[in-house]
């Protein structure tokens, strides 16, 4: 089975990977964009793709959303990843030596206090994503530069670590979804999680009725973010992540929801990922809040 993911071998993407198929022979197809992902399932270089979708830190990866929206991509499974940050370079360096530090946009992001620290003339460089940044280090022999990577992209490319825990949150999590064309399968598990896009129709008041239908369903909402509609001022698509008991009673609550909503679409039902949830998380849902 091909996989496809941003970045290379040890990047966190990689990792995902390995959480959502344990102990199985997978081949990785590695793209140096999210964009290289979704277009690598549509023209089936890869029977499934990982994303990136959100960050404790960085927040929503909002093109990741548009992505798979636009794609008619599905989400079948999700992983959250505990995100430790590392600082890194060839052996012979120690922090004082550093002038500049790549990695991807999102880990910088989850970094930004402590790069702040460093002198105005520091360099901060954008990359392709955390694993490739650190090879390229360690094949080009780069003095006085450093990646910022997790801490196996150190072991795997034989980079010391200069500093540890970096991440502006010592409670760091991703969240990151399998994505497949519509109709793909892989779990016989029964669905208690769903992704949804919508967009409001004109009235008052019809979020607050849409809220009321999934309530009245029992049905929990998790997650709701809005992005503006391309080419359409001031309008906006709500993706929502939602979770449920009864299946019958999510579709029964997405037939009520219709008459209030427009371009409705469910991107993605599938069964909630517990064993990697974040630790708070879960206690919210053992509690039923």
């Amino acid at each position: 089975m091909k996989i496809a993911i941003q970045g290379i071998e040890g990047s966190f993407h990689d990792e995902a990977v390995q959480k959502l198929f344990p102990n199985q022979s997978l081949e990785l197809v590695m793209c140096d964009s999210f964009d290289g992902v979704t277009e690598s399932v549509k023209k089936n270089k890869a029977d499934f793709g990982v994303l990136a979708i959100e960050n404790t830190i960085a927040g929503s990866i909002l093109p990741n959303y548009n992505l798979v929206e636009a794609g008619d991509f599905e989400i079948i499974d999700e992983v959250f990843l505990n995100i430790q940050m590392y600082l890194m370079a060839l052996e012979s360096e120690s922090i004082i030596d550093i002038f500049e530090v790549h990695s991807h946009p999102v880990a910088l992001l989850q970094c930004r206090d402590y790069l702040r620290r460093f002198p105005p003339q520091f360099k901060i460089i954008e990359g392709k994503d955390t694993a490739s940044e650190a090879k390229r280090i360690r094949e080009n022999n780069l003095q006085g530069v450093a990646a910022i990577a997790g801490k196996q992209v150190a072991k795997r490319f034989g980079l010391k670590i200069l500093d540890s825990n970096i991440q502006d949150m010592k409670e760091n999590q991703t969240r990151f979804v399998l994505i497949g064309k519509r109709g793909a399968t892989l779990s016989k598990k029964t669905p208690n999680k769903a992704t949804m896009k919508f967009q409001l129709g004109h009235e008052v008041g019809t979020l607050s009725k849409a809220l009321q239908i999934m309530a009245a369903n029992e049905i929990n909402l998790t997650k709701i973010q809005s992005l503006p509609v391309t080419g359409t001022p001031w309008r906006y698509a709500f993706f929502v992540d939602v979770t449920f008991e009864d299946p019958d009673r999510f579709y029964a609550a997405v037939e009520e929801l219709q008459p209030f909503v427009k371009n409705f679409k469910i991107l993605g039902a599938y069964a909630q990922n517990r064993e990697n949830i974040p630790s708070k998380l879960t206690s919210v849902l053992q509690d039923g809040e």
